[in-house]
């Protein structure tokens, strides 16, 4: 039975998504950053429901991921995982809080999972260091997705671009996918990277990889909520499809009730008791 037919109350776990990547099915991966939202998604079937330090520049208004907390992501990943039933919560660790030491991260990963009760943690990078922090985690019973290509954290370094489009460049996302891969990582996100590279570093992987904007060959697809709900109407990469129009939507709701107050029609006695 695939992650899609299983039972609503019986949760997704990492053991069925290797074997919908060995199965050749796709994952669905969706983020979310509060309880509504969350059961909309989950509800939906979403494999994966992911607490991205996104929130930073969909919620919270910053213009990067950068000045979100620990605090934040513990915060709102709880309210996502109290409105999931079904998907595989995976909650962001932020910026800096995995960077300078695996005893850091170990203890940052230890308290999202603690004090929010995600299913892994999500973390940036791919190189010795970063893959050393990965190790440190995963022995420590926490399950790690990781993240290369275009890393959102790493912004005024590598700037807003795809990533490996020369042959060095590929060759090191190769090496950091397989170097991931061995630390003990359950599924890597490819973000940004040429849909050629994204599908050889797919078929090397024993693990699923997860794309956004990296073409159609990776095991599974994750796109930024309000992004693909079309919320967020200043954001339109070219990977980016709207699967709805919500701004529109809710402009016209808005703009109706604001009229009937002003008008006095809102409430009326079917509203009133």
């Amino acid at each position: 039975m695939s992650a899609q037919e299983s039972g609503r109350d019986r949760r997704v776990t990492i053991r069925e998504l290797l074997e919908m990547k060995r199965r050749g099915e796709r994952i669905a991966v969706l983020t979310a950053y509060d309880f509504l939202f969350a059961r909309l998604v989950d509800e939906a079937g979403a494999d994966i429901v992911l607490v991205g330090d996104s929130l930073g520049q969909v919620v919270l208004g910053f213009d990067s991921t950068l000045p979100v907390t620990l605090d934040d992501m513990i915060r709102h990943g709880a309210a996502v995982r109290r409105g999931v039933r079904r998907g595989l919560v995976v909650v962001d660790l932020p910026f800096m809080t995995f960077q300078v030491s695996a005893e850091d991260t170990l203890r940052n990963a230890g308290r999202i999972m603690k004090e929010t009760g995600a299913a892994a943690v999500k973390l940036e990078g791919g190189d010795e260091k970063a893959a050393e922090h990965v190790r440190a985690v995963v022995r420590a019973g926490i399950p790690v997705m990781g993240h290369i290509g275009l890393t959102p954290q790493s912004v005024h370094a590598l700037g807003y671009r795809v990533q490996g489009r020369d042959e060095a460049n590929a060759d090191r996302l190769r090496a950091e996918a397989r170097r991931l891969e061995e630390a003990g990582c359950f599924a890597i996100v490819l973000e940004l990277v040429p849909s050629v590279l994204a599908a050889d570093i797919t078929r090397a992987l024993t693990i699923p990889t997860i794309g956004i904007g990296a073409g159609p060959d990776t095991d599974g697809q994750v796109l930024v909520l309000p992004d693909m709900l079309g919320l967020n109407e200043g954001f339109a990469p070219r990977f980016l499809r709207h699967f709805a129009n919500l701004a529109e939507e809710t402009r016209r709701g808005l703009a109706a009730y604001i009229s009937e107050v002003r008008g006095g029609t809102y409430p009326d006695a079917d509203h009133s008791f």
